[in-house]
């Protein structure tokens, strides 16, 4: 891409002077705060900095001559080098994750050079902590995992990440299969960031969305005079998904006539536009989603078998949020930390008795519903702490009822502390070993929820749980 024109000649007899390599670690070593780091033409790095040592927990001789994914293992880098790709990025947001297995949110500044047949000759790039990003206490921090947007700290959502991979690499049709507001169609997009579809189109509809007059045009387009109001030719998603992903969003409401003509076109590689005398051959992944059971349907005549069959070669079943308790306080902090971000009001705590209530909702909306939830407690509150009150009435009159009577509540400033907090010292009111046994049940068995649910500190329910012999 040429030599850098700022400076111009003096800046290149000064370089000679004093050694570009001297000079380059001087500047990199000034960035006390930012990861900086050079790769060459096969992203094997050549430099690391003390600050990328620090952010990142990985020494210099533990990278220096490895490959880049070593050290850089960030979601977006694991499906193309954005430098390699576009030449520079500029202040991209991103989420890496340390040596220790922590998440660490970073936005990147990068560039990249080129040789003179124009193939990757190396690249240099800067990442500084993002301190508008959401931040995770450190209680909910312990086997948090992001996945292309999908945040986790339980066992079956990771199980689930794993099968994402893995189909990905493969052309299978996949059937997503969750509650609504789940995150259907972010794990639908995982599948096609994933696989080598990468580079193509994403395209979502809702099958619910169709009207029968109007979903086989939708689908498959049509061409002009092809009916009443066709006043040009029109591709269908279909078309439109070629060379990429279609994500057929609730997949169960598709009409029995338009099943039919779906299922030839999965056949056949092939679709014909309404009005169309000849087809035309696409290149579909295809990915469903459901909140229904299409064998269940399929029993009852309302979806065909063999339909059915093509879309599920690999089911992926997403677990409600009620189910995957430990996430329940990282989405919630994820979403404090997103509108902590817009302001003006900051959120620096949720109250133990708040965060109960949280924990025993049921969540029919799944994850949803607990944003809307967290919208709606800093719109209504105020303050730096999320208390009971501040919550929507459902969950107010939940948090009331005749279970949590009897709980005894803990003494108010022992709040669950958040990215700012440290936990409390203080003995809660008796009995300490019944509460802490119900913490740990509620909480999944995740000791980080347990500990943020009894507003201490991890370490601390360490202790009491090893003086009470739990």
């Amino acid at each position: 891409m040429g030599r850098v024109v700022a400076g111009g000649e003096a800046l290149g007899r000064w370089l000679g002077e004093v050694g570009a390599e001297e000079a380059f670690g001087a500047l990199a070593g000034a960035c006390r705060d930012a990861v900086v780091f050079a790769v060459d033409r096969d992203r094997s790095v050549v430099y690391w900095s003390r600050g990328a040592e620090r952010l990142l927990g990985f020494e210099a001789g533990e990278v220096l001559g490895q490959h880049c994914l070593k050290s850089n293992r960030c979601e977006r880098c694991m499906v193309g080098c954005g430098i390699a790709l576009h030449g520079r990025v500029e202040d991209v947001p991103m989420v890496l994750f340390r040596a220790d297995g922590a998440s660490v949110r970073l936005r990147k500044t990068g560039r990249a050079f080129f040789d003179e047949q124009g193939a990757f000759a190396g690249g240099i790039e800067v990442l500084v902590p993002d301190e508008g990003a959401p931040r995770l206490p450190r209680e909910v921090q312990e086997g948090v995992v992001v996945f292309h947007g999908l945040v986790s700290a339980d066992p079956a959502m990771h199980r689930v990440f794993e099968t994402c991979r893995n189909v990905a690499e493969t052309q299978a049709s996949v059937l997503i299969r969750g509650e609504s507001g789940t995150g259907k169609e972010l794990l639908a997009r995982a599948v096609h960031a994933e696989s080598d579809r990468r580079e193509g189109p994403f395209v979502a509809i809702n099958c619910a969305a169709l009207t029968p007059s109007l979903a086989e045009s939708e689908l498959f387009g049509h061409v002009k005079g092809a009916f009443t109001g066709a006043v040009r030719d029109r591709r269908g998603i279909f078309e439109q998904a070629s060379g990429g992903t279609l994500f057929l969003d609730e997949v169960a409401e598709l009409p029995l006539e338009l099943q039919a003509k779906l299922l030839r076109v999965l056949e056949e590689h092939r679709v014909t536009p309404v009005g169309a005398s000849s087809s035309m051959a696409v290149d579909v992944r295809l990915v469903s989603a459901t909140h229904r059971s299409l064998r269940e349907m399929a029993a009852q005549g309302r979806f065909r078998e063999d339909l059915m069959f093509r879309l599920r070669v690999v089911p992926i079943f997403l677990p409600a949020l009620r189910e995957r308790k430990p996430d329940i306080p990282v989405l919630a902090w994820r979403f404090i930390g997103a509108r902590n971000k817009s302001g003006p009001r900051v959120v620096e705590a949720v109250a133990p008795e708040a965060m109960r209530a949280l924990l025993d909702h049921d969540w029919r909306g799944n994850v949803r519903e607990l944003r809307n939830v967290i919208d709606y407690a800093f719109a209504v509150g105020r303050g730096p702490e999320i208390r009971v009150e501040g919550l929507p009435p459902e969950l107010r009159a939940a948090s009331a009822g005749p279970a949590a009577a009897e709980r005894a509540p803990v003494q108010r400033g022992a709040a669950c502390q958040g990215p700012r907090g440290v936990g409390v010292e203080e003995v809660v009111e008796a009995p300490e070993a019944v509460r802490i046994r119900e913490a740990i049940a509620r909480a999944g068995g995740h000791l980080g929820v347990a500990a943020s649910l009894l507003g201490i500190s991890r370490p601390t329910l360490w202790r009491r749980r090893k003086r009470h012999g739990i």
